[in-house]
């Protein structure tokens, strides 16, 4: 994600599909909404434009498991605090702020330990999926479960 001077647009480029680009929108409303408790100057949205980069080439992305990793990205570009680097997340957020379940967990935790990460958040509902993990990945993985967007950014973030 990136910023710039501007009239509050949100661009998306990558090949996404509706329900992801969906997610980005969900995504940067919530930032709006969390703005004070993140120390986000509210008048900073109306004076910026917000580009979201989904790259991969030309595979297309859709789904709404982004939507907890679109809005830390978000409050990471507004607050200047950087993601961690040895963590992945996943889940679909509500506008309320919740994080709700997503499917493909076995396969998403698997190829987080071959591109080398030490956590994995994932949306607490999804709790009884980690069954279906192998036992190395449980092993290799710290796993945070998250029922908030608030849980995503005290885990994702360096503050």
């Amino acid at each position: 994600a990136s910023r710039t001077s501007g009239d509050g647009k949100l661009i998306l480029t990558g090949q996404l599909g509706e329900v992801m680009k969906e997610s980005a929108q969900a995504a940067l409303t919530l930032v709006k909404t969390h703005a004070g408790s993140l120390g986000i100057d509210g008048g900073c949205f109306e004076r910026s434009n917000v580009h979201v980069h989904v790259p991969a080439g030309a595979i297309p992305k859709d789904g709404p498991s982004a939507g907890v990793a679109m809005f830390v990205a978000l409050a990471s570009l507004f607050t200047d605090h950087p993601v961690r680097n040895d963590t992945a997340m996943t889940g679909e957020i509500s506008l309320r702020g919740l994080v709700l379940p997503v499917g493909g967990i076995k396969d998403k935790v698997l190829a987080a330990m071959r591109a080398g990460i030490q956590r994995v958040l994932l949306p607490a509902r999804n709790r009884r999926d980690l069954e279906e993990v192998p036992p190395e990945a449980k092993e290799r993985l710290e796993f945070v479960f998250l029922d908030n967007v608030d849980d995503a950014i005290r885990h994702a973030m360096r503050q």
